[in-house]
């Protein structure tokens, strides 16, 4: 591991860049760290969600996710490094089957909502699409594992899943999107 920060401010950013982890400085508004800015962010949405009540399995399965994105964040922060691998995303897609399965069939639109938890789990999963959009635009540009783009797809999706799950387990259910409403 690399050097531990002893001071907060280093003044090194008052030019408008910043150090990526391999030591090369680029600007603050580069593809590269927007794609891991993002990523952080989605992190520290999961933060906001795991501090409400969650079932027990969602909150082990949260708190992992959160170690996997802080990965995800040194490999994009470091050009050429690997840390998210593809058995990672095995691993969601086998919590995305398992959460969707006891899950009814989707007829509507779901709107962001369905209870505090629900709501910040839906918050997390727009975050992470974003991540997602910023990775992709990154990998235009510069080389990026599809570990890495695979991994923020998925997360997305059982992000989704889960805002479903806690929307039900909490008594609030789902929002539905209501097409045929009427516009006053």
């Amino acid at each position: 591991m690399g050097n531990r920060l002893s001071r907060i401010y280093t003044r090194t950013g008052d030019d408008g860049s910043t150090g990526l982890g391999d030591g090369s400085r680029v600007a603050k508004d580069a593809a590269r760290v927007n794609a891991f800015g993002s990523v952080d962010e989605a992190n520290s949405a999961l933060g906001v969600l795991l501090a409400v009540a969650l079932p027990d399995d969602v909150r082990a399965l949260l708190t992992t996710v959160q170690h996997q994105l802080f990965d995800l964040g040194g490999e994009l922060c470091i050009p050429g490094h690997a840390a998210i691998q593809a058995a990672d995303v095995a691993a969601l897609e086998q919590q995305l089957d398992h959460y969707n399965a006891t899950l009814p069939a989707l007829k509507e639109f779901i709107l962001p909502g369905g209870g505090e938890a629900a709501a910040r789990c839906h918050l997390a999963r727009t975050i992470v699409r974003r991540a997602e959009r910023e990775t992709v635009t990154l990998a235009r540009l510069e080389a990026v594992r599809s570990e890495a783009l695979h991994y923020l797809n998925r997360l997305s999706d059982l992000l989704f899943v889960l805002a479903r799950v806690l929307a039900r387990a909490d008594g609030h259910g789902e929002v539905l999107w209501q097409h045929a409403r009427r516009h006053g």
